[in-house]
């Protein structure tokens, strides 16, 4: 299970994309997301598409990486195609069954929710991929500094994101860890109805969610016995570099905007 997670996981090729400054890769991140939203046709669709795919080639990380991404919200998507398609009465009518009727709207609508989607997660574990949780945190700060005028701190804001980001893998490593300890007693879930699995999972919860305190404590005392004070000024060991990659990478994304943001 731990093998299978990607969210919070950092893959060095030493691609430029890695290099590129955590800030432009957030930016740019965001940018991309408005673009999504804004694609209402097939080809919309098809451009940023293939810009997100430009930008996966140039990480050298495997394909099948940004695949994996994807299998947690495999049913969700399934779910949202099937919804659009079978309640989204507009257009040709594609079939009739008796109460089941699908229309060329609805088969439309699905896709393009289901694509928006995809390319939400994948451009999302572009920048995980890409960025170390520390540089990704170190990013973050920076950015949300004019939280300070609504009296937020944004070093409260992005550590609580940052340990939430790296908790994710350890809260799957610890499942994982469980799920052998009791395969190894013999238990085997393929055997399981689908009502056992759905208790057995459950049962995992309590042990899981003690497990993940247990970890919080430690990372309290490991921080308090480093000496770490949250309202005191830090120094960073790397500092944050702009350099020309990233304004055209941020300048890509806004030209993208444009082009599927604009009425034709």
């Amino acid at each position: 299970m731990s093998n299978r997670m990607i969210i919070g996981k950092f893959v060095d090729t030493g691609s430029w994309i890695h290099r590129l400054d955590p800030r432009s890769k957030t930016i740019a991140m965001l940018l991309f997301m408005v673009a999504i939203f804004l694609v209402n046709t097939f080809q919309e669709i098809g451009i940023v598409a293939l810009f997100a795919f430009v930008i996966m080639w140039s990480t050298k990380i495997p394909l099948r990486l940004y695949i994996r991404s994807l299998k947690p919200l495999l049913f969700l998507m399934i779910f949202i195609f099937v919804f659009h398609l079978l309640f989204e009465a507009s257009g040709t009518q594609l079939l009739n069954m008796g109460p089941i009727k699908l229309y060329a709207g609805g088969l439309e609508k699905g896709t393009l929710s289901v694509s928006r989607m995809i390319l939400f997660v994948s451009f999302t574990a572009i920048l995980t991929l890409t960025t170390p949780p520390l540089r990704l945190t170190q990013g973050l700060e920076a950015i949300m500094q004019p939280l300070k005028w609504l009296h937020m701190s944004p070093r409260k804001v992005t550590l609580m994101l940052s340990i939430s980001l790296r908790f994710i893998p350890t809260v799957f490593e610890e499942a994982d860890k469980i799920l052998k300890a009791q395969a190894s007693r013999g238990l085997d879930l393929k055997d399981q109805s689908l009502g056992r699995k759905a208790r057995l999972l459950i049962s995992l919860l309590v042990p899981v969610t003690i497990s993940a305190i247990r970890r919080a404590e430690e990372l309290v005392d490991s921080m308090e016995s480093r000496g770490y004070q949250l309202n005191k000024p830090r120094s960073r060991f790397h500092s944050l570099r702009w350099q020309q990659l990233d304004s055209l990478l941020v300048l890509a994304v806004i030209i993208l905007l444009l082009i599927v943001g604009l009425p034709s």
